[in-house]
């Protein structure tokens, strides 16, 4: 393929501009901060899913402290009738009196037995309310964090942004008066190795970092100024110039 060295040179502008543009796509890909998001979403959504079992048990415990409530208050309720019937008088057969006493020291061992299950039902609703609220305050603690990686999240995007919107606007440009031939060969190989063009300096490709040996030097140094070079290793086109070392 044959094209005039000036626009083999204008070539070297355009490869800059789109690596320029990969890099920045590079980056807006690997921001620290989208890493860090997704770690944090996935644990919230766990913590989501526990923070729903603890107030289902909770709600449980809270449950069972109010009958447990209940079955102490009826029982109390019961044993104050009865002392209140012993105590005006209202019972006076000595059968009736002796079967209500017993009845009381039932009441008493029921009512303690009761208010030791109470008091377990309250530790255990203490300690899950405690859970619970723990939960809720990570949640807070991520939320609060997810909002704040979100901002500097879009920030920066924003600014890459703005970055790859010169980037491309500058290309237009830098292609003026490019022949058809030579750019279509430039854009397949830009699709293939990122960059389809690089500078040969110091006898070495600018793509791949090759240097070229005697051979290949002595075969671009005769070949005429207009043929577009490709180099042996990583097929970009080899741009000449005074630093090629030629």
């Amino acid at each position: 393929m044959k094209a005039d060295p000036t626009h083999q040179l204008q070539l070297l502008d355009v490869a800059e501009l789109d690596r320029r543009a990969a890099q920045l796509r590079h980056q807006r890909a690997h921001l620290p901060e989208l890493g860090e998001i997704t770690a944090l979403e996935k644990e919230r959504t766990a913590l989501t899913d526990q923070v729903r079992d603890a107030r289902i048990v909770v709600d449980d415990f809270t449950v069972e402290q109010a009958k447990a409530d209940r079955e102490v208050e009826q029982v109390k309720a019961r044993r104050e009738r009865d002392r209140t019937r012993m105590d005006t008088g209202q019972i006076t057969n000595p059968k009736d009196l002796e079967r209500m006493q017993h009845e009381l020291v039932s009441l008493e061992r029921r009512i303690g037995t009761l208010e030791d299950a109470e008091l377990e039902v309250m530790e255990a609703l203490e300690e899950a309310q405690q859970l619970l609220d723990g939960l809720g305050i990570r949640a807070d603690d991520i939320d609060a964090k997810l909002a704040e990686l979100v901002a500097a999240r879009d920030e920066k995007q924003a600014s890459i942004d703005a970055s790859l919107t010169e980037v491309a606007g500058a290309r237009g440009p830098a292609l003026d008066g490019m022949p058809d031939d030579l750019l279509a060969l430039y854009e397949r190989l830009r699709e293939q190795k990122g960059v389809g063009a690089a500078l040969l300096r110091a006898r070495q490709c600018g793509g791949c970092n090759m240097t070229l040996d005697a051979s290949e030097l002595s075969r671009i140094r005769s070949a005429p100024a207009d043929e577009v070079i490709r180099c042996e290793e990583c097929q970009r086109i080899l741009v000449r110039t005074d630093e090629s070392g030629l």
